[in-house]
């Protein structure tokens, strides 16, 4: 397959993507955001709490000379690893100093990938990271606890070549009803958070292999 059909979620009805724009602070730095999943793309372009009717842009990405980090194929430490190097899950002194130590060690080096794929950093997300921190979550159970979070899978486009590749079906644009998505997106973030703190309260959840014993 050398083309994939991906959307982007935006309160922007007329969206440019554009090589070197972007926020250093998103997940994977800077970069243009999509994922596979329409409905995703729906929640996300509703998720702030503004009460803004959104859009959702449908592109084609030609991936045939485009090199793809996919984070689902290693480590979840090592997208832990990437995340914590653009976005502070908490503003402890401990964190500070752990995050770095954990970045040196696990971190991938992402500079010759044209998109990178992986999990997003929603609320739950933050939700984990703090939790892992803390000590409080054994990395054997880390892998579910994502699964359990309903993250979803984005796609960040990097590489001028990546955005080359990008194409927009202009026709296919689709309006985002507020009140619906806005309210699918918090109920898929709270029946994670309740599906998360179940599993990090069970027996499961071992707490022997923790963060502060991975250095």
């Amino acid at each position: 397959m050398d083309k994939i059909i991906l959307y982007h979620g935006t309160s922007d009805k007329i969206v440019t993507p554009t090589f070197g724009r972007g926020d250093d602070r998103h997940d994977y730095g800077r970069g243009f955001y999509l994922t596979e999943d329409v409905q995703l793309a729906k929640e996300w372009a509703v998720c702030r709490p503004n009460e803004k009717n959104g859009w959702v842009h449908k592109y084609i990405l030609d991936i045939k000379e485009l090199k793809i980090l996919d984070f689902e194929k290693y480590n979840t430490l090592a997208w832990l690893a990437e995340l914590m190097k653009h976005r502070n899950a908490a503003d402890s002194k401990r964190y500070r100093v752990l995050s770095e130590k954990f970045i040196a060690k696990y971190s991938m080096d992402t500079a010759e990938f044209d998109v990178i794929r992986g999990w997003r950093a929603n609320a739950s997300y933050f939700y984990i990271a703090r939790e892992f921190v803390r000590d409080n979550i054994d990395i054997d159970i880390l892998e579910k606890l994502l699964f359990l979070g309903g993250l979803g899978i984005q796609y960040c486009i990097k590489s001028e070549l990546a955005f080359s590749k990008l194409t927009e079906v202009k026709d296919d644009i689709l309006s985002v009803d507020y009140a619906e998505f806005n309210d699918r997106y918090n109920q898929r973030d709270a029946a994670a958070r309740n599906n998360m703190r179940r599993l990090i309260d069970s027996d499961e959840n071992k707490v022997t292999k923790v963060f502060s014993t991975l250095f």
